[in-house]
């Protein structure tokens, strides 16, 4: 349907689709919350993913699930499940706007964390962007000015996890399929939820249905769409766009939480965000040039 368009406007609307879907997912934890816990929020998220890829398997056969690296992919989920851990957390007691302003440290994290186990290089503007990201971090939890929340603390610590879940995801992408690794995703997680999910179990009832369903639709949409964006249109395109989500869910928390808007979260992430950006900017720029 989207074949005729121009290829900076395909990435734009599949990256559109992921910040839609991410906000969705963000309003669907927070009304199952109401009922649940943590835990069984994250394990039905797992089971309803499991429900739309099991359908899938015998179209791709057993061959799109081998791995030589199960390893890895326990290591990434364990990340990865402590990241959504600390999302579900943090959606519980912070402004929806806080919770993605702060996520957008994923990037600073996962450049640090590519040095150290990727040996990629430490580059002008990666340096720009550890600079504006430690300084975006200060203006959105205002150390000595406000009371830090423990629950603000907790999504930093997040942004760390999903950013370890990138540098994973990066390494098993050169070797086992897309469908293999969120396939694995779910398998490996829906134990980690139901456990201690299990002593606090509330059946859903039907006024938690629509978001149970929309959990499990949004949680596989929101990453195939980014992935579907990352791999049509530049970086320099997708994520300005990704950065949208921040008014987009402030707007949300407003319409439907009465969530007051702090201008000084907005701030600061777009202090994060002017960083980012640069760095991939210069990168993208250095692509272009051509080596002597």
């Amino acid at each position: 349907m989207t074949a005729g368009l121009p290829v900076a406007l395909r990435g734009a609307l599949w990256m559109v689709g992921a910040l839609v879907s991410f906000s969705i997912m963000a309003v669907s934890v927070r009304e199952l919350l109401h009922s649940m816990g943590s835990f069984e929020i994250l394990f039905i998220r797992s089971f309803m993913s499991l429900v739309f890829l099991l359908p899938l398997l015998p179209s791709r056969g057993l061959a799109a699930l081998r791995t030589h690296h199960f390893a890895l992919h326990v290591l990434r989920n364990a990340f990865h499940f402590s990241g959504q851990y600390a999302w579900v957390y943090a959606i519980s007691l912070l402004p929806l706007a806080t919770v993605f302003a702060i996520e957008f440290t994923m990037p600073v994290w996962a450049a640090v964390l590519a040095m150290i186990f990727l040996g990629e290089r430490l580059n002008q503007g990666r340096v720009v962007m550890l600079a504006f990201g430690i300084v975006g971090v200060f203006v959105m939890l205002r150390p000595g000015m406000a009371v830090i929340q423990p629950a603000a603390l907790v999504m930093l610590l997040g942004a760390f996890a999903y950013a370890s879940t990138m540098i994973a995801t990066k390494r098993l992408a050169g070797h086992d399929s897309a469908f293999a690794i969120l396939f694995y995703m779910a398998v490996i997680q829906l134990p980690l939820g139901l456990v201690p999910a299990l002593a606090h179990w509330v059946w859903p009832g039907m006024r938690d249905l629509p978001w149970v369903i929309a959990l499990g639709v949004v949680g596989l949409s929101a990453h195939y769409c980014m992935t579907r964006a990352f791999r049509i249109a530049d970086a320099m395109v997708v994520v300005p766009i990704d950065f949208l989500r921040l008014p987009l869910i402030a707007v949300v928390g407003w319409l439907f939480y009465k969530e007051a808007l702090d201008l000084t979260i907005m701030l600061g992430a777009a202090v994060i965000f002017a960083g980012t950006f640069y760095s991939i900017r210069r990168e993208s720029i250095g692509r272009l040039v051509p080596s002597r």
